[in-house]
């Protein structure tokens, strides 16, 4: 992988969060791909599972959002990616979030793992600003 061929891949991420159904989930996620929510959370495995995790997860393909994604490395089949997201208008939720993928040969994820931060959750002992 590439910086322009996972650039691509969040773009065709995003538009699929956009898009009725779960049908364009093949074209990003192998068949057998896993997608952890969080860092200690059990991951969703398998095409099937994904696309109802998907349906259950988001508003519906109107859901109103912002989404700003930038890659911060690639290497080999690895890329970490930065996204900060705002939901409603006016917004009424975001967060900045940190993506760890991994990529099969043919470019679909084949192992997807999210960082989410809140701004209103702070770690244990971190003073409150």
């Amino acid at each position: 992988m590439d910086r322009k061929q996972v650039d691509d891949w969040l773009v065709g991420y995003e538009q699929a969060w956009r898009t009725p159904g779960t049908d364009t989930l093949v074209t990003l996620f192998t068949e057998d791909a896993s997608y952890q929510q969080g860092p200690y959370l059990t991951p969703v495995v398998g095409l099937p599972a994904i696309a109802r995790m998907w349906e259950e997860q988001r508003d519906g393909p109107d859901e109103v959002f912002r989404m700003t994604s930038t890659v911060v490395a690639v290497d080999g089949d690895t890329a970490v990616s930065r996204h900060e997201v705002h939901y409603g208008d006016p917004v009424t939720q975001e967060y900045r979030d940190l993506w760890v993928m991994r990529f099969a040969d043919d470019g679909r994820c084949r192992s997807f793992e999210e960082w989410p931060f809140w701004p209103d959750r702070q770690p244990p002992g971190v003073p409150q600003s």
